[in-house]
């Protein structure tokens, strides 16, 4: 009974997945640095400095955690297997934000301290998104 189910939640998947690929514009919802982000074609992303990367650098999102398009969405639980669907961002800069002011004062004290600081970013370029086409299985 739960090999036929899975047969078929496999089969449904599948066809979900080709009238994904059948439309002009797609999304996906990605996990990249530990953060949720909804992503399509061309998009520059933020996210919190990437120490292991450099400037043009491909990196292949494996946490996909839905993709669809304008009609259609399928859901991974928790996520679509990497060989499904195909995401790649290239690293096009690693950058600073703006001057943050941290004042740090105690009352009555006479004590008053200011830092100053920049958080650091890597800027991702999000590159098309590939449904892949999977072989039938003869069973």
């Amino acid at each position: 009974m739960a090999l036929l189910r899975s047969a078929s939640l496999r089969t449904a998947t599948q066809s979900a997945l080709a009238l994904i690929r059948s439309q002009p514009s797609r999304y996906v919802v990605a996990s990249v640095a530990g953060r949720k982000y909804i992503l399509a074609p061309r998009d520059l992303l933020t996210v919190p400095r990437l120490k292991d990367v450099a400037v043009g650098d491909v990196l292949a999102l494996s946490e996909i955690h839905e993709v669809g398009s304008r009609e259609y969405t399928v859901r991974g639980n928790p996520v679509i297997p990497p060989e499904s669907v195909k995401v790649e961002a290239t690293v096009v800069e690693h950058t600073k934000g703006e001057m943050e002011v941290i004042f740090k004062k105690k009352r009555r004290k006479g004590y008053q301290k200011t830092i100053l600081h920049k958080q650091t970013y890597t800027r991702l370029r999000i590159g098309p998104i590939d449904v892949v086409e999977q072989p039938h299985e003869q069973s």
